[in-house]
């Protein structure tokens, strides 16, 4: 295989899933609709139909109610700790009082209005359904699905991913990426032997899915070769003086050709792969690979919205095959570097072209004649 037609084996779109949308709300909407409209074409009386409504939400309000006693019991001894001394605060955190308390009121008052004809005395309905509800919680029947546990921890951004891609970002990204192109050029200046190739001076940050960061590029792919380090950044940082911020400058090689190019991983990956490997983490590979897909996606997120970091990143996401391929890291790199090309190019082509807007005042001196010049009205000079 051509190192010319060879291209990454998926995607990153493919790779990398977008955040939920709204369509499991909308489907449930639609469910609703479909029920509502089952039941009318049933025709069944309306009075027994309103009781029966009435007492499903009474039971769903007495679990709402069941649950909170349950975790208040164990909240209760955390009160100092966990809620600043507050019982209202435990209260609040557990029972969302502002709307299970009237709807239970509004329900429990509706159920005892219908109740008329029913045989059975209102304290046997509600003893049979707080016995139910008590056994599914004790069986632990209403447990969140791992998609809505996953879904809860997005939306809240709680999850190890979001945290890992935003300490990343202000302690180390969004202080070296505004440097990163006058590095370039100050590489470029003192070495025009290097071939330079403007449109990929960048940091291209490398996310392996499988969270597997070689510590050297070189082992990782003999088609990568060390150059040399770009110009350091020093600052005074968490109180440690003068901290030294750099990056390594590499070759890769495509075949007869050599592409400069500032590489390296993204280093919280490391941070994923050990928790992974260690059992107090209690982490397992698939946990790994969702927070890598997490990680980048949110990393492009907050590199998208930060302007001082506009065009001076690219964030490489792959997966490794199975095959044992020897220079697959680096086809991934440069793929992506003919990617910048062909954008760079892409991006000029559609620039209007004024030509008489880019001359000099000397090429315009140069392009006009003796005889074009203004001549006088009079040809005797006076």
């Amino acid at each position: 295989m051509s190192q010319e037609s060879w291209r990454p084996s998926h995607a990153t779109a493919l790779l990398i899933p977008r955040a939920r949308g709204g369509r499991a709300r909308l489907a449930t909407f639609l469910l609703l609709a479909l029920c509502a409209t089952a039941l009318y074409l049933a025709g069944e009386p309306l009075l027994p139909a309103a009781r029966s409504l009435t007492f499903h939400f009474v039971a769903l309000e007495i679990r709402a109610l069941l649950k909170g006693i349950c975790y208040l019991a164990e909240e209760i001894f955390h009160l100092q700790a966990r809620h600043h001394g507050s019982f209202w605060r435990a209260l609040s955190a557990c029972f969302s009082l502002h709307w299970h308390g009237p709807m239970l009121l509004v329900c429990g008052s509706a159920y005892v209005a219908l109740l008329h004809g029913d045989a059975q005395p209102l304290g046997l309905h509600l003893g049979l359904t707080s016995l139910c509800e008590l056994l599914i919680l004790a069986l632990g029947l209403q447990k969140p699905s791992a998609v809505e546990m996953s879904e809860m921890s997005e939306r809240s951004k709680q999850n190890v991913a979001h945290g890992l891609a935003w300490s990343y970002y202000v302690g180390y990204l969004k202080i070296v990426l505004p440097r990163v192109k006058k590095a370039m050029e100050e590489f470029s200046r003192a070495n025009p032997n290097v071939p330079a190739c403007r449109e990929t001076w960048k940091l291209h940050i490398l996310v392996p899915l499988s969270c597997d960061v070689y510590d050297d590029l070189e082992k990782a792919d003999s088609n990568i070769q060390y150059l040399t380090d770009l110009s350091e950044t020093t600052l005074t940082r968490a109180g440690t003086k003068k901290r030294v911020y750099k990056h390594s400058l590499y070759m890769i090689r495509d075949e007869d050709k050599l592409w400069p190019c500032a590489v390296e991983y993204a280093t919280p990956l490391q941070s994923l792969y050990a928790m992974s490997q260690d059992e107090c983490a209690a982490f397992s590979r698939e946990d790994r690979l969702e927070q890598a897909k997490l990680f980048y996606r949110t990393l492009e997120e907050i590199l998208k919205s930060s302007k001082e970091c506009a065009g001076t990143y690219r964030l490489i996401a792959y997966q490794e095959s199975g095959e044992a391929e020897t220079h697959s890291l680096s086809r991934e790199i440069l793929w992506h570097l003919r990617e910048q090309r062909q954008e760079y190019a892409v991006y000029e082509e559609n620039q209007p072209h004024n030509p008489s807007a880019t001359l000099s005042s000397t090429e315009l001196n140069l392009q006009i004649s003796d005889s074009d010049l203004p001549q006088p009205l009079r040809s005797d000079g006076f």
